[in-house]
């Protein structure tokens, strides 16, 4: 026979009502109370229903979270960050991998499937602005990332122009004038790479710095592979370049291979910053300088608004746009000053 709340009231010596307080988290209790309620659930082993709970409040107790592709660090990163946040709020975490296809992504905002969760945390990569009309789901959605903006509902995301002119200023600073690219995709303005790639450039002109394209290396996917095949094309062409800036961390890491194996010292010889700041990065030989784009908020600021947006499902608010701050985390591949020759 299951344990009900009565059971628990009984033997802890209070109101079923007290019992609930205490499983609700409510603050006004008196300590030694909240200890025996404790005390009789242990003992009993009583489990709250959920299901008949969540029938009452017309909730589910789950999100969705869909990214493009877990094997991207910063995508698992971002997803462990999502789900440890949802937990504090007592919230499980559906996670959905979208592959970066347009067609899966469009199908999973209508999927049937999300009927198992009160909203979704989105971050989408094959859509595109054309594709906004989309977002008008029943159900509350946050999107992240640079794919669509001015859309119909909340979105949190990154700087990506002033944290790209921020990294590319500090590498001016230290002294380097030739900033190769890796990562950038051709044609793309919205968007990360775009944008990215326009941070860059706003840097370089504002330095009297004219812009190389033959020092941008352009690829669509952005793995260490690919920034390691960027490399080789850039150095097998013969350009001339004392730094790179990879447009994610794993683009840099992969290009900081091809470099050393190529004899070429980093930071001596060229400078690598990259940006997400993923765990790797301080762990690289040499580690990784990277942009902090506050992945960790990102995370934080989309559970908390799209919770919001369940708890108030009759609030008609606008939607909301929120900006992430950056640093720069200055480390080995570049520092802040040219290094000493050994």
């Amino acid at each position: 026979m299951s344990i009900t709340l009565h059971d628990v009231a009984r033997v802890a010596g209070v109101s079923i009502k007290t019992v609930s307080n205490v499983i609700h988290d409510y603050p006004h209790i008196r300590p030694a109370t909240r200890q025996r309620v404790e005390e009789a659930i242990v003992e009993l082993g009583y489990t709250p229903n959920l299901t008949a709970r969540n029938l009452r409040s017309g909730r589910t107790g789950a999100i969705a979270l869909a990214v493009p592709d877990l094997s991207l660090s910063y995508f698992a990163e971002l997803a462990g960050s999502v789900i440890q946040e949802a937990e504090k709020a007592g919230v499980v975490v559906l996670v959905e991998q979208t592959g970066a296809d347009r067609r899966r992504e469009l199908d999973l905002l209508r999927s049937p499937r999300l009927k198992l969760t009160d909203g979704m945390i989105f971050s989408p990569l094959g859509m595109g602005q054309e594709d906004i009309e989309a977002l008008r789901v029943p159900y509350p959605l946050v999107i992240l990332g640079e794919r669509i903006f001015d859309g119909p509902v909340d979105h949190v995301t990154m700087r990506n122009v002033e944290g790209a002119r921020a990294a590319t200023e500090y590498l001016l600073a230290s002294g380097r004038r030739r900033i190769a690219v890796v990562g950038a995709h051709r044609g793309e303005v919205i968007g990360s790479a775009g944008l990215r790639l326009r941070g860059y450039q706003e840097a370089l002109l504002d330095a009297g710095i004219p812009v190389d394209e033959t020092i941008i290396g352009y690829m669509r996917d952005w793995h260490r592979a690919n920034g390691a095949l960027a490399m080789r094309q850039l150095i097998d062409s013969g350009a001339k370049f004392d730094a790179v800036f990879g447009l994610n961390d794993t683009l840099a890491l992969g290009a900081m291979r091809v470099l050393q194996e190529a004899g070429l010292r980093v930071p001596h010889d060229v400078a690598v910053i990259g940006w997400d700041d993923i765990d790797e990065a301080q762990y690289s030989i040499p580690s990784l300088t990277t942009v902090d784009p506050g992945s960790s908020w990102i995370a934080r600021t989309a559970v908390h608004t799209l919770l919001d947006r369940v708890a108030h499902a009759d609030r008609q608010d606008p939607p909301t746009l929120h900006l992430s701050d950056f640093r720069v985390v200055a480390r080995e591949s570049a520092p802040s000053a040219p290094p000493t020759e050994a």
